[in-house]
């Protein structure tokens, strides 16, 4: 049966931001790249992009296909490409070095129109009734504290040690994704924080562990849940929402607002 859960590619960045995320997490030099260690850790993500039957997965997999060959390159150089011009064949990893140099040039741009978006946006606040209705795509909103590639991590991990049962045996399992995320959500508020790992503990089918991540995306993105993670590659916790905490500068403004003005203010809080 074909699952009805599908993650659409546009909530997830491209394969050169996978890259550009495993250059930072583990802190490597750009420009010389160890391909064989970028390799085997993007087959990891490879595989839970996979999983996950994301539409247009195939650039992940072109790409992996791409470090492949160049990893392939830099240990047995072939004889006929000592025949191509040395200037086109100096270093295998050259070209997509200089893509993830352009790329990490954009992102960086766009990061900073971004912080100085929401900068102007808290200096001045729109009122409410000039907020913008749902046009806006919320699958372009941001998960704070732990990258989405975080959360592909620890999914791929969860699937390391876990044997997924085939639904062409047994019941599909159609809990619609709002389920999920409701039975999450309170789990999370009446214990604090719950352990990304441990959510997936009773499942085995392939439809109720991608309901259960989306379920946690859609927490992360819309219901201002959080997710923190002490170490790269460690344990994710998912948090509830930080409590809301009133303006008490703009209340005591409201209040001296209301009070009569004839009448003195320290005549009120003399007594």
């Amino acid at each position: 049966m074909t699952t009805t859960y599908r993650v659409e590619l546009d909530r997830f960045s491209g394969p050169l931001d996978l890259l550009l995320f495993l250059v930072r997490r583990n802190e490597l030099d750009l420009f010389d790249l160890p391909i064989a260690r970028i390799t085997s850790q993007f087959q990891l993500y490879l595989s839970a992009l996979q999983f996950l039957d994301l539409d247009l997965a195939g650039d992940f997999v072109v790409m992996a296909s791409t470090l492949i060959e160049i990893k392939s390159r830099l240990v047995l150089p072939s004889p006929e490409e000592e025949e191509i011009p040395v200037e086109t064949n100096d270093d295998p990893r050259s070209g997509l070095i200089q893509q993830l140099l352009e790329y990490k040039k954009f992102k960086e741009a766009a990061q900073l129109l971004e912080d100085r978006a929401a900068e102007w946006q808290e200096r001045y606040p729109r009122l409410s009734n000039e907020r913008p209705d749902s046009a806006r795509d919320q699958s372009f909103d941001r998960i704070k504290d732990v990258e989405l590639w975080d959360l592909v991590s620890a999914l791929s991990r969860v699937l390391e040690r876990k044997v997924i049962e085939e639904e062409s045996k047994i019941r599909y399992d159609d809990t619609p994704i709002s389920t999920y995320v409701e039975q999450i959500g309170a789990k999370v508020r009446t214990d604090g924080q719950v352990s990304f790992t441990t959510l997936f503990d009773n499942a085995s089918q392939r439809s109720r562990i991608i309901g259960i991540f989306l379920a946690i995306l859609e927490l992360l993105r819309h219901h201002s849940f959080r997710a923190e993670q002490s170490s790269d590659f460690g344990e994710i916790l998912i948090l509830p929402p930080l409590p809301v905490v009133e303006n008490t500068e703009s209340n005591a403004t409201a209040v001296a607002e209301a009070q009569p003005s004839t009448e003195p203010t320290s005549l009120t809080t003399d007594h």
